[in-house]
């Protein structure tokens, strides 16, 4: 085996290579657009091959760490979930992958279950590993924006629980293929329209599949401003998941991990409702967890 190893976070719409030495200094990395939605089972070894190829040595062979949607059902082999409560799973519970080409020796971390609620996770896994490598005594909620929000509940090492929430699909869907698509087409925010939304919305959840609509009739009537409104939708939806996540960041310590504006959204929400929360950048923290797993492969090995 070559000292020399590969991390990988391969998603539904991208996939990411690090190569890394022995000291887990990164000495290359790539990226393209190979995702899990693009690719049938067969064409994961040919993905990789072509984004790493001329980085693996001829005459040994390279271990390959994967993270994220390569081991779903419909990836490149189904890592089976490993079911909370659990620590995020290292390369012990991993899949080895049989492979064409034998300079690769792959295994794909699994994603975690929920049995009740039935819940799942794929790639956060890796994140959640990066950021307990680096804050190991972490007790409290980390929440992790994106197109499905996670909240996960952190106690002496383990996710003890989670829940998943589609705001940021609702969000696109509406924005992209509702009829307030031509309402919410500014690039820009307005912050006080988003909190007041929030405030709206945590407070009359049930109401907010009829404010939703009104924020068309505004645009008619009145003429609003699409940035407002585009703030006012983004308020609605964050301001309803936080009505329904209450039980996990109401009194809790927060730490919510991600990069770009969704981020700074869920920090401002729940900073706007006397939340203890810290945002923490996401950027790296995948490839932090697969940097703790593979030192958990080496250990294992010795």
């Amino acid at each position: 085996m070559t000292s020399n190893w590969l991390a990988v976070d391969w998603g539904t719409s991208h996939l990411r290579i690090w190569w890394i030495n022995a000291e887990g200094s990164v000495l290359a990395q790539r990226h393209s657009s190979d995702g899990m939605g693009k690719l049938r089972p067969d064409g994961f070894e040919a993905a990789l091959v072509e984004l790493a190829g001329d980085l693996l040595p001829a005459s040994e062979k390279t271990t390959v760490l994967i993270c994220g949607m390569a081991g779903a059902r419909q990836g490149w082999a189904e890592a089976p979930y490993v079911a909370t409560p659990c620590p995020p799973p290292s390369v012990a519970a991993s899949v080895k992958v049989d492979t064409t080409d034998p300079r690769l020796a792959v295994h794909i971390i699994p994603g975690i279950k929920q049995e009740r609620p039935a819940d799942v996770m794929r790639g956060e896994e890796t994140q959640i590993a990066g950021f307990l490598d680096e804050y190991p005594n972490f007790d409290g909620i980390l929440c992790l924006p994106g197109t499905h929000c996670k909240w996960v509940q952190i106690s002496a090492g383990e996710i003890v629980s989670f829940r998943t929430f589609m705001t940021g699909e609702l969000f696109g869907l509406l924005e992209q293929a509702s009829v307030l698509r031509h309402f919410v087409d500014g690039g820009g925010w307005d912050s006080a329209t988003f909190l007041a939304a929030l405030d709206e919305a945590i407070a009359h959840p049930a109401l907010v599949a009829a404010n939703l609509f009104s924020i068309r009739a505004e645009g008619l009537l009145h003429g609003a401003d699409t940035n407002a409104a585009r703030a006012r939708l983004s308020g609605l939806l964050i301001g309803q998941e936080l009505a329904g996540a209450k039980p996990y960041w109401l009194g809790q310590d927060i730490r919510v991990i991600g990069t770009g504006g969704i981020a700074d959204a869920y920090h401002e929400a729940l900073t706007a409702q006397g939340a203890s929360v810290i945002k923490i950048s996401g950027e790296g923290m995948a490839l932090s967890g697969l940097k703790a797993a593979y030192r958990s492969f080496l250990e294992a090995a010795e």
